[in-house]
């Protein structure tokens, strides 16, 4: 049990630690009462000192319990945190052991107080929680095989299910629009006040309200494994973030408590006073400096999560702020990932079945942007039998069928496996050659456009010192070449495999660079995870990446990166001042303690600007909640990749 912060910096509480720290309210009230008793037997009634000594040294006693209890359980579990409870509890029985049961009564009472007032703080995580889980509980209308709904709670919802969400309802899990149209409310996940129109094939979130048409949903994340559930999953793990100063402090704990000791083994030596040395260890508690990070990585990460940023912890909150360049995918990233059909090049039109048949079967077998829209080419019509289907990523796909060997892929795939072709005439799109047992049978030209906000994004970036940025892709250059020059881009690798998206990340790294690296396909989770930061687009990129990214973006803003920047260097800013604060403050509090210039009364005014710095810390992480950018909507441009 805990009489201060040590127990849980942060601000985020559970249900036990809610109890318990209710329990040590509940002693806290009771002592409090005793010691007005006491002032009054002692002011009010004649001759009752001895009785208001009695109900002193019995507050005392009650308040002595939680305070014994944390300290043994610091000596057992030794560590920062820790230490504020072995200075109390310290603090305590001197003031036992000096004849100041008053002391010993008062001084925990403010501890515990002062722990009240920091978990009520301007920070309000905890209702920013509970505000979550509100929106992520509700009620819905799943849609059962014999064609009757039936209303259950989401939570009782699986991947695969639908629902039905009619206006005013809120969409009960992640999921993607089968049937209907409308516009959502999506504020609460991308921090976009304008609503958000879907369609059949929209991808839309737990915890948006549908406010016009009826939509049927089928459902692909649920609980924990949604946005939602992801933003209250981190915030909960933001708590536990720790700067290096608070590393440093940490490792240093045996030292710092000795070092403690001695000045107040000192100050009691030159001063003989047991208030200077009392005002020591409760000066000395370092709970200020053990909520700084996490007050501020729980403020940084609620309000990433406020603008539709997802970050998985306080380490790539921080990271954020170091990145020197950038390193971004080309398709599904920088552009729209809607592909379309631009040519078809028929090479031998009477070998085999009709080749955009054949194509869509192939690309049904694969999740790649480009097999996707050659799967959709085949509307309402049966797709051919294939078996064996093997994706080869980054490369195309792989199936037997009764017409042989089927191979749908890029130029490089079909040279690699010995077919014989002549490419056609380059062009800004991309190429797809098909084959059938071993011989080329057509050639498919697929076109990409940018993303509306693809340029701004670039360009601010560029703003914040991200001046080195490389484009790769899989796509030939004289696809991205265009693309690369009309964003400003001038570093371009093109006929990248994901082997050579992560050998790349590694050159920049040893070039001394710290690369942001942003995709969305399977083919770049290896870079995200070895860039400094990765980050994903979250609505429509594959579930391995944004598993391997440390970052999602959950509305597919380019223009987020730089929010997520700005954000991460403000919070830099405010966790510097909060550490400066945290131990700037103690020192200053201790060396005055020392000297005993807080006076006859030195551990009470000591342990009321104690709680005065972790106030102080807990508002300057709040300003943080002040930060919001609300983004324009981006002009279209239709110029082709």
């Amino acid at each position: 049990m805990s009489t201060c912060c040590s127990t849980h910096a942060g601000g985020l509480l559970s249900p036990a630690e809610q109890r318990r720290l209710g329990r040590q309210l509940t002693l806290t009230l009771l002592a409090i009462g005793l010691l007005l008793l006491a002032g009054i037997w002692h002011f009010w009634i004649a001759q009752g000192e001895a009785v208001a000594q009695w109900l002193t040294a019995a507050a005392a006693m009650l308040m002595a319990i939680p305070v014994l209890r944390a300290a043994w359980h610091s000596l057992q579990h030794p560590d920062l945190h820790g230490m504020t409870d072995l200075l109390v509890a310290l603090a305590v029985l001197g003031a036992w052991a000096s004849g100041d049961p008053l002391s010993a009564a008062l001084l925990p009472i403010l501890m515990v107080l002062g722990h009240v007032l920091e978990e009520r703080s301007l920070l309000g995580s905890q209702e920013a929680i509970q505000a979550l889980a509100v929106l992520s509980q509700s009620r819905c209308r799943r849609l059962l095989p014999d064609g009757s709904l039936e209303e259950i709670d989401n939570s009782q919802l699986h991947s695969g299910d639908c629902v039905e969400v009619r206006p005013g309802d809120r969409i009960p899990a992640d999921g993607m629009v089968r049937q209907g149209h409308s516009s959502l409310d999506a504020s609460p996940l991308t921090g976009e006040s304008l609503p958000q129109d879907v369609v059949a094939g929209s991808q839309v979130y737990a915890g948006a309200v549908n406010l016009q048409g009826l939509l049927l949903i089928e459902v692909s994340q649920v609980g924990e494994q949604s946005a939602l559930g992801r933003i209250s999953a981190l915030m909960r793990a933001a708590e536990q973030a720790k700067p290096a100063i608070t590393r440093l402090v940490e490792s240093h704990a045996p030292g710092y408590l000795a070092l403690v000791l001695a000045v107040a083994a000192l100050s009691w030596f030159i001063t003989r006073d047991s208030q200077a040395m009392l005002a020591v260890l409760v000066a000395a508690c370092p709970c200020a400096l053990v909520l700084a990070a996490p007050a501020t990585a729980v403020a940084g990460v609620a309000v990433a999560a406020r603008h539709g940023i997802l970050i998985r912890g306080a380490a790539f909150l921080e990271e954020l702020a170091d990145v020197s360049s950038l390193i971004i995918d080309k398709t599904g990233t920088l552009t729209s990932g809607r592909l379309s059909l631009q040519q078809v090049d028929i090479v031998n039109p009477t070998l085999g079945p009709d080749a955009m048949l054949l194509a869509a079967s192939l690309g049904s077998c694969s999740s790649h942007p480009v097999s996707r829209v050659l799967a959709e080419q085949a509307g309402t019509q049966a797709l051919l039998p294939l078996s064996h289907a093997r994706e080869l990523p980054g490369m195309g796909v792989q199936a037997d069928s009764a017409w042989g060997q089927a191979v749908l892929g890029r130029p490089a795939l079909l040279q690699q496996l010995g077919i014989v072709h002549v490419l056609p005439a380059r062009s800004a799109a991309s190429i797809v050659g098909l084959a059938l047992g071993g011989q080329l049978l057509a050639w498919f030209h697929l076109a990409d456009t940018p993303r509306p906000e693809a340029a701004d994004a670039m360009a601010q970036l560029r703003q914040l010192g991200l001046q080195r940025q490389l484009l790769l892709t899989g796509d030939h250059a004289a696809a991205a070449g265009p693309l690369a020059q009309q964003l400003g881009m001038e570093r371009l690798v093109a006929h990248v495999l994901p082997a050579g998206k992560l050998q790349e990340v590694q050159s920049e790294i040893a070039a001394g660079y710290r690369p942001l690296v942003v995709g969305d396909g399977i083919n770049d989770s290896l870079a995200l995870k070895a860039g400094a930061v990765g980050i994903a687009m979250g609505a429509q990129g594959a579930d391995i990446a944004v598993a391997a990214a440390d970052v999602v973006l959950i509305g597919n803003d380019l223009r987020r990166l730089a929010t997520a920047i700005r954000l991460s260097r403000r919070c830099q800013h405010i966790l510097r001042l909060n550490v400066f604060i945290g131990l700037g403050w103690a020192v200053l509090l201790t060396v005055l303690a020392a000297m005993g210039a807080l006076g006859s009364a030195g551990v009470l005014l000591a342990a009321l600007l104690h709680n005065l710095s972790t106030l102080l810390v807990m508002v300057n992480a709040g300003r943080l909640l002040r930060f919001h950018e609300t983004l324009p909507q981006p002009q279209p441009d239709q110029t082709p990749a």
